[in-house]
């Protein structure tokens, strides 16, 4: 299988300057791999890190050491030392991103949230609207909802809708974060099948599930981020 992500020696630092200069070390010389169609769990206790390297993963957080390689369009980018506008190049082709909350500009209709990833691939907008109202249906968003701002909805709706704006593209590598941890059974047996299809697809993922039946049902593998190693599924 074609690997898709590797990490080496990642580490990630914070200092708490509010706390007299504290150093966190969150992250320690983390190797990990992901080929394409396998699920990686990350997990260990709360605390360890896993959100943590997720969003580094994405560089919402640079690393204090060590290499981020992720293929991207036949090229292998080290989103470690990446310039800024090759980070937003490959988050706008390449790496979706779902994390547990919905963050949108206030107004803006819940299709057309899920429509931003299609738009910024170029997508014509009635087909980018088209394909959003799909994926909206998909995880039982209601139609009457598709032209109302995700900010009147529940928090389940919200992080539904999350759910179809980061699927909606069908980006080559996903990571998420929480995806199901807002859902009732029902909407996390949706997600989990959308899950599925992205596999089937090719896409490498690598994810935070909580619940240990849905993560036995989705993961190829697991690894242990307090641990820093890789573990049966």
């Amino acid at each position: 299988m074609r690997e898709m992500i590797r990490t080496v020696g990642l580490a990630k630092s914070f200092v708490l300057h509010n706390q007299g200069g504290v150093r966190l070390d969150v992250l320690r010389g983390v190797d990990l791999s992901v080929a394409a169609g396998e699920f990686l769990a990350l997990t260990g206790p709360s605390g360890a890190g896993k959100s943590t390297l997720l969003r580094t993963i994405y560089a919402n957080y640079r690393p204090s050491a060590g290499h981020i390689l992720v293929r991207h369009e036949g090229t292998v980018v080290d989103m470690a030392a990446a310039d800024p506008r090759l980070v937003i190049e490959v988050r706008r082709r390449t790496m979706g991103y779902v994390s547990q909350f919905l963050r949108v500009i206030p107004r803006v209709a819940a299709r057309d949230v899920a429509a931003e990833p299609l738009r910024a691939l170029g997508v014509a907008p009635a087909e980018a609207r088209r394909r959003a109202e799909e994926m909206l249906a998909r995880v039982a968003i209601p139609e009457r909802l598709w032209p109302l701002a995700p900010a009147t909805f529940s928090g389940g709706e919200q992080q539904r809708v999350n759910i179809a704006r980061g699927f909606v593209a069908e980006y080559p590598i996903l990571l998420l974060d929480e995806p199901t941890a807002s859902l009732d059974a029902d909407n996390a047996a949706r997600v989990a099948g959308l899950i599925d299809e992205a596999r089937a697809r090719g896409a490498a993922i690598v994810g935070i599930v909580h619940d240990d039946a849905l993560r036995r049902r989705l993961a190829t593998r697991r690894f242990d981020v307090s641990r820093k190693e890789p573990i049966a599924a």
